[in-house]
């Protein structure tokens, strides 16, 4: 089960006020609805793949207009997974389009909303909550993308959505694609805070979980590999560090050397792959006093001198 179908499921069992289960329905019926009309007049379609939000919408519309409905199902076609569920509203019919909002003054469908069925708070959730079971996605909070979007058919839902949405500081955007307009959400906080708005408080607690072991675990490997590469740049400075004092040793006599290049040497020599602040604790152990960190960086700076200046007496360089 996807995650946007767990958070559809979970909304499908809340109740709510009346006034709200009004907005919710609106919604629906603006993103999935339809009018058809024939010879026995017109009627009021609702259409969906997902068996939770079909059962959803027959239950807010026999809660609040006691009237019956018909429910068909229909196969898209052979490749798709789920059928397609069809509900048709015959009965007052006209009351409806009037009680929810779904035909604006210029006898348009399905594009605007009276303010006065979202003039709550409460409303307004419902209506996000509405527009998401009808038509929105969410990515898993597995994946790398935060993601969350609701698919319009116009321009003018979208805004209605984008709006309603803003109203509550969630950042949401729209944007046109191949079916029509989508508006969406795209950082993890506020696709959160848009899962809190709508009433999926279960999903929401998933969602969470999820994003914490996952920034938790990406802050290890970000550590780890940081440490890896701490740990290279060190062998490579040692490395060099070995070439210069070969180079030394090959053209003069260590015990020429200053006392600080001796003690110098002699760590890098016995410890091959130490860092420098692990010489500088190891050097506790063969001298009189520590050599600090910036102390041996200082040394071997000089040793690399020395050695540059062998290569150029040489003619190597």
């Amino acid at each position: 089960m996807s995650f946007s179908t767990k958070v559809k499921t979970e909304l499908q069992s809340l109740k709510h006020n009346i006034c709200c289960n009004k907005a919710e329905l609106s919604a629906l019926l603006h993103i999935n609805g339809s009018i058809e009309k024939n010879s026995e007049g017109i009627s009021l379609v609702f259409q969906s793949t997902n068996n939770a939000v079909v059962r959803r919408f027959m239950s807010l519309t026999k809660d609040l207009y006691k009237i019956e409905v018909t429910l068909l199902q229909k196969q898209i076609n052979k490749l798709r997974k789920h059928d397609l569920f069809v509900v048709k509203i015959s009965r007052r019919v006209d009351y409806l389009i009037s009680d929810l909002s779904l035909i604006n003054k210029d006898s348009v469908f399905f594009q605007d909303v009276d303010e006065n069925l979202i003039s709550n708070e409460c409303c307004k959730k419902a209506y996000l909550r509405g527009a998401f079971l009808a038509s929105g996605s969410i990515n898993s909070p597995e994946t790398s993308a935060y993601h969350l979007e609701i698919q319009s058919f116009s321009l003018s839902q979208a805004n209605v959505i984008k709006a309603i949405s803003n109203e509550f500081d969630l950042n949401a955007k729209t944007s046109q694609n191949k079916r029509g307009y989508i508006t969406y959400i795209k950082e993890a906080e506020k696709i959160a805070d848009f899962l809190r708005v709508i009433g999926a408080s279960n999903s929401l607690f998933d969602f969470e979980d999820s994003r914490i072991k996952r920034d938790f675990r990406n802050s290890i490997n970000r550590v780890i590999n940081c440490d890896i590469a701490n740990e290279k740049k060190a062998m490579d400075a040692a490395n060099k560090q070995l070439e210069y004092i070969e180079i030394i040793e090959k053209k003069s006599q260590i015990s020429n050397l200053s006392k600080s290049m001796q003690e110098a040497i002699f760590l890098r020599k016995k410890y091959p792959e130490a860092s420098l602040l692990e010489l500088s604790y190891a050097s506790l152990e063969h001298f009189d006093e520590q050599i600090s960190k910036s102390a041996l960086n200082h040394r071997f700076r000089a040793i690399k001198d020395l050695a540059n200046q062998i290569l150029i007496e040489e003619g190597w360089k």
